[in-house]
């Protein structure tokens, strides 16, 4: 099909594709697990059979499977126009999408410091799409370049400066494509432009983060240096007292083994010593798990705090936004952590809270309820088929 735009998210295992076409329609999306893996395999949304890999199948031959369907399926000829990636960590050096070429890739690789778990694999998804499609253009889309509006005030640590100078330590923010999604969004239900508001936008999933959007810009942002740092994730901690390395260090805990402890066993994994999935842990918490219950309990509270945190930045607020695949699912979230925030006005409709605002566009605040509250379900995909029309072509992107 002409004109279609391919999206590549990589992930260490996996490969997560999406087909959009011109007018940025989806498709279809395939989703390739357990590369690298004896066991390896994909999936096309619509196909009920599984696509056979290899073993030890890599991310470009997991790539050239899936785009092999999308040809037989008739959605793509031979090749898409342009291809987006999802790149985590574009440093300082990016504010916006950019085409691919020896610069941005060197670029990219200088960023794999600062994000060791993502930016290399980004890296082998643009190597493995540039094989496939040498001729076509190739666009990155950074989660870091939305959050390139953050005064200093929000960026700096209180650290001797030098560390910022020298290696670049302080505050970036990730999932910076959800943001800017929401921030139009929630801008277009509310009737506004984006330009003219601010919200507060929590994207929870197995990552969360919460940012203050202030006049459609990015004002503060809970990640930091590294997608560790703020709110309790799924298996990752969020903020500690930094003093706990020190304490784990003197325990016998090697620097590598803390890494792993904050970034794998942490979280609401660590809390309920169960799973990671909030589905699950709700399920537990009903029947009486005491653990999981607490973990439920500490992820709320940690969330509204950093709520009530992000009302420094903002000059009036709009709106309250949920979204991510907790934010968008769990009700119970929504009520607990709204429950925290009554001081500040805030109150909630139990029963468009129980149908995830689907009725009500996205709404879920009660009727005295002193400020809006939304659901609005994440296009991260969405956004990186624009921009990478747009930087490809550009003046062409709808």
């Amino acid at each position: 099909m002409e004109g279609t735009i391919l999206v590549v998210n990589c992930g260490s295992s996996s490969l997560k594709v999406a087909l959009f076409d011109a007018q940025l329609k989806k498709l279809s999306s395939g989703l390739a697990e357990r590369l690298g893996k004896e066991d390896a395999f994909a999936t096309v949304k619509g196909h009920p059979a599984q696509i056979e890999l290899d073993a030890l199948a890599d991310h470009q031959q997991a790539l050239s499977a899936l785009v092999t369907v999308f040809r037989d399926d008739g959605l793509l000829d031979d090749a898409p126009a342009a291809v987006g990636h999802r790149v985590v960590h574009g440093g300082e050096t990016f504010r916006e999408a950019a085409l691919i070429n020896d610069d941005v890739l060197a670029a990219i690789k200088d960023c794999a410091s600062l994000a060791p778990l993502h930016n290399p694999v980004n890296l082998a998804g643009i190597e493995a799409t540039r094989a496939l499609f040498p001729d076509i253009p190739q666009v990155a889309v950074f989660d870091t370049a939305f959050h390139q509006t953050l005064p200093e005030k929000a960026y700096l640590y209180a650290l001797p400066s030098h560390l910022y100078n020298d290696w670049g330590v302080r505050r970036y923010g990730f999932h910076g494509t959800s943001h800017q999604f929401m921030a139009n969004e929630a801008a277009r239900i509310l009737g506004k432009t984006p330009a003219t508001t601010s919200i507060i936008s929590a994207h929870l999933g197995n990552g969360c983060s919460i940012t203050a959007i202030r006049d459609g810009n990015s004002a503060d942002t809970s990640m930091g240096l590294t997608p560790l740092e703020g709110l309790v994730m799924g298996t990752r901690s969020g903020d500690v007292d930094p003093g706990l390395f020190d304490f784990l260090a003197n325990q016998g805990v090697a620097p590598h083994e803390v890494h792993r402890l904050l970034n794998n066993e942490s979280g609401l994994l660590g809390l309920s010593g169960q799973t990671n999935d909030m589905r699950t842990l709700c399920e537990l918490a009903d029947h009486g798990h005491e653990p999981s219950q607490t973990a439920i309990e500490v992820f709320c509270f940690r969330l509204a705090r950093y709520v009530g945190a992000m009302m420094a930045s903002l000059n009036h607020l709009d709106a309250l936004v949920f979204t991510g695949g907790i934010g968008e699912n769990s009700s119970l979230v929504r009520k607990k952590t709204l429950a925290h925030l009554s001081l500040f006005g805030f109150t909630i409709d139990d029963e468009l809270n129980h149908h995830h605002g689907s009725i009500s566009d996205g709404r879920i605040e009660g009727a005295e309820s002193r400020f809006r509250v939304l659901v609005i379900p994440t296009n991260e995909e969405l956004v990186i088929a624009r921009e990478a029309l747009a930087s490809a072509r550009p003046g062409m992107a709808g």
